[in-house]
């Protein structure tokens, strides 16, 4: 019964970040406007000094927003930017970002 019960509570453990990572792709467009200035629109910035977002996966653009919140990363502007962002936000932005189509490449 207790192993029952462990294994369940691992079970839920790990089904939890997955269930509550996705974010609001269209409410995180309509967050994005503070990035357009240096990103792009639409996550494609038109200068080689800022990086593109569109298409990276959500994981990843969480994760370095995360980091120059606790200030892993370090970049004033970015830091200031994403200083008051919220979980929700961040799960938004990753989303909508992730789902915008990035450079193509021709082979």
């Amino acid at each position: 019964m207790m192993s029952r019960s462990l294994l369940l509570a691992a079970m839920l453990a790990f089904s939890l970040p997955t269930l509550a990572a996705s974010g609001d792709a269209d409410a995180g467009r309509k967050k994005s406007t503070p990035c357009a200035a240096c990103h792009g629109q639409n996550g494609i910035s038109a200068s080689p000094e800022f990086p593109n977002l569109a298409g990276q996966y959500a994981d990843y653009l969480q994760s370095a927003i995360v980091h120059y919140q606790n200030g892993k990363r370090k970049n004033p502007i970015m830091q200031a930017q994403v200083a008051k962002l919220s979980p929700k936000d961040i799960l938004d932005l990753s989303a909508y970002f992730a789902s915008q189509k990035g450079l193509q490449v021709k082979h």
